[in-house]
């Protein structure tokens, strides 16, 4: 098998800035790093999948070739590009979430902390119109609904 220096001089190339990106603290800085290291990844998987040859279909030619490509390396590729795309916009939402929250000095109260502050600063009186358990219901035998059929209770 012969490795071709061109390529595997870029893989290093992207992984290195990749890996300076990640360190840095911006999360729009650690996005491009991610992705330059999702595609430095999808380049050293075609690398190693082999050359190209014919289509892995039977009875395809191309080129006069007599290898066959191998499938497995494209269905990685298509995997990791779907990968880094779920990744990619999900530190996208990290960001714009962090810029929301930073940018905006004033932060609303959320609504049902506010319904949960105004239960705890009502007085009994008014707490008495929510509806209550009936106590002389007796819970010990069973409802109608889920008692057994033909069962009378041994009572």
């Amino acid at each position: 098998m012969t490795a071709y220096l061109v390529p595997l001089m870029i893989i290093g190339v992207l992984t290195s800035a990749g890996v300076y990106l990640l360190l840095e603290r911006s999360l729009t800085r650690m996005l491009l790093g991610l992705l330059l290291i999702g595609n430095a990844i999808n380049l050293l998987i075609l690398n190693t999948g082999g050359p190209s040859g014919n289509p892995p279909v039977r009875g395809r030619t191309s080129d006069d070739s007599t290898t066959i490509a191998d499938p497995l390396a494209q269905a990685m590729i298509l995997t990791a590009i779907v990968i880094t795309m779920g990744v990619a916009a999900f530190v996208l939402s990290l960001a714009y979430r962090s810029y929301r929250i930073n940018t905006i000095e004033e932060v609303s109260n959320d609504p049902e902390d506010t319904r949960v502050s105004q239960l705890s600063g009502k007085e009994d009186d008014e707490l008495d119109d929510r509806p209550q358990p009936d106590v002389t219901r007796d819970t010990d035998l069973p409802d109608e609904l889920d008692a057994l059929p033909g069962y009378e209770g041994s009572r």
